[in-house]
C-alpha cells in the first residue's frame, strides 16, 4: 500500500497554499498598535497572509516596563516567545518564575494565567500566535500570589 508521499512521486499535482507568501524587511514591517503602551510591535505581514490563521510580531522595549502587565490570560490556542535580545521576568500560576533571556524560547498554552513583571530595556522579542486575533483577559491573581505581588 503507498502512503500519500509515494503517490505523489512522478506525478503532476497542483497545490494550493492555504495563504500567501509573506516576508517583511526593517523597511517594510510597520509599526502597529499593540497590548501595551510601553512596548512598540512590529507586524511582520503574516496575520494578513495566512488570513488571521497566526499572527508574527516583534515586540520592542524601547522604553522599558514602565509596569507590570497585572495577571492575564489570553484567548489563543498558544503563543510562542523567542527572545531576540534583553530579558524579560515573569509568572505562571503555577507558581514557576521565569527569567526568559536573549536565545531562549517558551511556549504559553491559551488559558495559562501569567503575569509579566520586568523587562530589560533593550528587550526585542519574536512572538507567534495562533489564531492572530487572540484576546487577552485581565483576570485576579492566583490563590496564594496576593502576598508575594500585592495583588
Amino acid at each position: 500500500m503507498m502512503n500519500d508521499a509515494n503517490a505523489l512521486v512522478g506525478q503532476a499535482s497542483v497545490v494550493t497554499p492555504p495563504g500567501k507568501l509573506a516576508h517583511a524587511t526593517p523597511d517594510t514591517a510597520p509599526l502597529v498598535a499593540g497590548r501595551r503602551s510601553f512596548f512598540k510591535y512590529r507586524d511582520l505581514g503574516v496575520t494578513a497572509a495566512s488570513s488571521g490563521k497566526m499572527r508574527a510580531q516583534v515586540t520592542i522595549g524601547a522604553d522599558g516596563m514602565t509596569q507590570p502587565t497585572g495577571w492575564h490570560y489570553h484567548v489563543c490556542e498558544g503563543q510562542f516567545v523567542y527572545m531576540l535580545s534583553g530579558w524579560v521576568d515573569l509568572e505562571f500560576e503555577d507558581g514557576q518564575q521565569l527569567r526568559i533571556q536573549s536565545g531562549e524560547s517558551l511556549y504559553i498554552p491559551g488559558g495559562l494565567r501569567h503575569n509579566e513583571t520586568r523587562a530589560s530595556r533593550d528587550l526585542q522579542l519574536l512572538e507567534i500566535s495562533v489564531p492572530a486575533d487572540m484576546g487577552t483577559v485581565a483576570c485576579d491573581s492566583p490563590e496564594g500570589w496576593s502576598a508575594r505581588d500585592g495583588g
